[in-house]
C-alpha cells in the first residue's frame, strides 16, 4: 500500500507470489516522484504488471494511469458504468480539480462477478455502486478492496452528481455478508476488518 497524491489516496499493487505476476490497483500518483518510488519497488521485486485496477473513475484514483501505462503498456481496467469518467471526460475532470495529469480511456470493461486474474492469484470483481455509478471492490480469498465504498469507521461521500444513497446502502448490505475475518484495504485511511466495521462503523449499524 502507498499513499499518494493530494487526497492520500490508497494505491495498491497486488501480486502473485509464485508467478510474480501483479496488478496496481488505483494508480493515484500525481507527480513523477511518487510514480517513481512505486516503479522502483515493481522492479526491485521482480514483478511482471499485468493490469491496471481502477475501483472507481474520479481522478484522484485514476490520475496515475497513464504514466503506468506509458511505462509498462498495461491495460486498465474500470466497471462499464465509470468508463465514461476516463479519457476526454477525465482530463476535464482533473483539470477542474487541480491534477496535473489524467487517465487514458479505458482498455477492458468490467461487470459485476468478472474475474480478474494475475499468475494464479484471481480477484472477483462486485459492482459496489454508492459513491459513483461503477465503484467496485475486489474480493479475494481472505481481502477485500472496497474503493470509496467502504472506509474505517466510515463510507464514501454519496453527495456528488453521480452518486446514490439508495445505491451505497445496498453496497454497503453486501460487503458485509463477508466473513468477519475479511481484511478490507480501503480507497482512503487505514486498513480495517468486515467484523470491525460491523461493530464500530456508524453506517453500519
Amino acid at each position: 500500500m502507498f499513499t499518494v497524491g493530494g487526497l492520500l489516496t490508497n494505491c495498491y499493487v497486488v501480486w502473485c507470489e509464485k508467478t510474480k505476476e501483479t496488478i496496481i490497483v488505483d494508480p493515484a500518483f500525481d507527480t513523477a516522484l511518487e510514480a517513481d518510488e512505486i516503479f522502483r519497488f515493481i522492479e526491485d521485486s521482480s514483478l511482471k504488471l499485468r493490469f491496471i485496477v481502477n475501483t472507481h473513475g474520479h481522478p484522484d484514483h485514476t490520475c496515475g494511469n497513464a504514466l503506468v501505462k506509458e511505462k509498462y503498456r498495461t491495460p486498465i481496467l474500470i466497471h462499464e458504468a465509470d468508463a465514461h469518467l476516463l479519457g476526454e471526460t477525465g482530463r476535464r475532470l482533473a483539470q477542474f480539480f487541480g491534477f496535473s495529469s489524467s487517465s487514458p480511456s479505458a482498455d477492458v470493461l468490467l461487470q459485476n462477478e468478472d474475474l480478474v486474474r494475475f499468475g494464479n492469484s484471481t480477484l472477483k470483481v462486485w459492482h459496489t455502486p454508492g459513491h459513483t455509478r461503477g465503484g467496485i471492490s475486489l474480493v479475494g480469498e481472505k481481502e477485500v478492496f472496497t474503493g470509496d465504498t467502504l472506509f474505517e469507521g466510515s463510507i464514501g461521500r454519496v453527495d456528488f452528481p453521480e452518486s446514490s444513497e439508495e445505491d451505497m446502502k445496498s453496497s454497503l448490505l453486501k460487503l458485509v455478508r463477508l466473513p468477519d475475518e475479511f481484511i478490507v484495504y480501503p480507497g482512503h485511511g487505514l486498513t480495517t476488518t468486515i467484523g470491525k466495521e460491523k461493530r464500530l462503523n456508524p453506517f453500519l449499524q
